[in-house]
């Protein structure tokens, strides 16, 4: 019998399997992958370039299909065979990617992508002061002054700016699920950490799953609850964060760790490769 404060799994996979082409040219770029991830956890997929985790993630928000198995949804086969239940599928899992340049339309000014926001939530016929009051929390949530944005095209922006207005974004559409590629991989070191405490105060603010898709395992040291390795389209080994990493079991664990920045370090590498 399950404990009453125990997490469910919010978003599951049960031999999920992406093919590309067909006979000789057949690619297997995601392998009949299972995985569980619960309501209120950060966790992360981590691998390298080509390990299958960009392609397991366009999966997971449905933009592109399964081949083989199966993806739940709050403990029930997702069905998002319409475009009416895709739509209601996207208003709780949304992304974050890792090029903040080419996220937004280069049309709309920013008070407009964050009132698109508000009306995809169904606030659309809310009093304008209201919205404004609502996009002003957002933006103060990342430390953004809404007043001074109104007027400015995300373009005019910096990197670290325009990911801290895609966490406004997220703020505002209040999601069940996040999924963030590589979401600090484009910007400066300085607002790559500022990105990830948002993301950690942002998942403790409207208890948010939020899957965190990094080929760097420090990084994934840093925010996660949870960690899956992947290689070659297969998760290799996966289990808390601090486990994993600390006493990792796969070669491939060992060589990624071994990869990590000295910036990174929360624990004795040595120690850790040469046990």
């Amino acid at each position: 019998m399950a404990m009453e404060n125990e997490k469910k799994p919010c978003l599951s996979g049960r031999g999920v399997t992406k093919i590309f082409g067909a006979g000789k040219q057949e690619t297997v770029a995601v392998d009949h992958v299972d995985f569980d991830f619960n309501e209120g956890e950060i966790v992360s997929i981590v691998g390298e370039s080509g390990s299958g985790k960009t392609t397991l993630s366009k999966m997971l928000l449905g933009l592109i299909s399964v081949t083989e198995g199966q993806v739940l949804y709050q403990g029930q086969p997702r069905d998002i065979g319409t475009n009416a239940k895709k739509k209601e599928y996207w208003k709780n899992i949304q992304p974050i990617f890792q090029d903040p340049f080419s996220s937004y339309n280069i049309f709309y000014k920013i008070d407009s992508v964050l009132l698109d926001c508000l009306n995809m939530r169904g606030c659309k016929n809310l009093p304008y002061e209201q919205k404004v009051e609502m996009m002003t929390e957002a933006c103060s949530f990342v430390n953004l002054k809404f007043a001074e944005l109104t007027n400015k095209y995300p373009f005019e922006l910096s990197g670290g700016q325009m990911q801290r207005l895609m966490i406004a974004r997220i703020f505002l559409l209040k999601p069940k699920i996040l999924m963030a590629d590589e979401p600090t991989s484009m910007i400066d070191a300085c607002s790559r950490a500022t990105i990830l405490d948002m993301l950690l105060k942002l998942r403790d603010e409207i208890n948010m799953t939020v899957i965190f898709i990094t080929h760097d395992i420090g990084l994934a040291y840093y925010i996660s609850d949870k960690v899956y390795i992947m290689e070659h389209g297969r998760f290799v080994e996966s289990g808390p964060a601090e486990d994993v990493i600390i006493n990792p079991k796969d070669a491939y664990t060992r060589r990624l760790i071994s990869d990590v920045p000295k910036i990174y370090e929360k624990w004795d590498l040595d120690t850790v490769l040469n046990k």
